[in-house]
């Protein structure tokens, strides 16, 4: 059975104790720190950006994981990498050229994501897979965190691990939306390889054993 990774949302964190909630995930079962970077014209808000991601990989122990809900995003993954990204997740409705992007990426060195709408569909990707590390389906409409999860995501992975098994990639499936310890083993089963989880972790009474709990789902699907 495949080692899930949880990568908790900082979006949904207390942003006026930055350094206790990232000692936290340090603590935690964690694998990575997933940061949502918003910028009001991509998705309807907007977040935080380069200096904040730069505070939070002072004290992260763990890849950063930084997915960029913005447009031109190519404009920024220099900037972005320098502030400790180790994953750079762009969205494929917000890059005209998204070869060159993901090329771009790769040459900063790190690994290149590439995120889906809930109404974009994964063939859109064929020609592009074998470059990507990572696929990042949204299963809500990005833009807010607390949102309630899109049932078609399920349909939706399945398509993009037989396209992914087809092509010969070795690109990881992400899951960022509404994941929760109801729908994490649904989404394991259809082929999720990353679960992020806002609003579930951090609202929760104790967010370690949240965490914790959604990572040893693996070990209850072994039959």
């Amino acid at each position: 059975m495949k080692n899930t990774i949880i990568a908790p949302s900082i979006l949904a964190s207390d942003f006026a104790n930055l350094e206790s909630e990232s000692n936290m995930l340090n603590r935690s079962e964690a694998d990575w720190f997933h940061i949502d970077i918003m910028d009001g014209r991509f998705v309807p808000n907007i977040s935080f950006g380069i200096p904040v991601t730069a505070a939070i990989n002072k004290h992260a122990q763990k890849p950063l994981d930084v997915h960029l809900m913005i447009v031109e995003p190519e404009k920024y993954l220099e900037d972005f990498k320098n502030a400790g990204a180790e994953t750079l997740t762009v969205h494929y409705e917000a890059c005209t050229h998204l070869h060159r992007t993901i090329g771009q990426i790769k040459e900063l060195g790190c690994k290149a994501g590439v995120a889906l709408n809930p109404h974009t569909p994964v063939s859109v990707l064929e020609d592009v897979i074998q470059d990507i590390d990572l696929v990042c389906v949204m299963s809500v409409n990005p833009g807010f965190g607390g949102q309630k999860f899109i049932e078609n995501t399920y349909d939706k992975i399945e398509k993009l691990a037989s396209l992914i098994k087809k092509s010969n990639s070795n690109a990881l499936i992400e899951i960022d939306g509404g994941v929760n310890l109801d729908n994490a083993p649904k989404l394991i089963k259809a082929g999720a390889d990353v679960l992020v989880a806002g609003s579930f972790v951090f609202n929760s009474k104790n967010p370690e054993d949240t965490i914790k709990n959604l990572k040893s789902i693996n070990n209850s699907l072994v039959s």
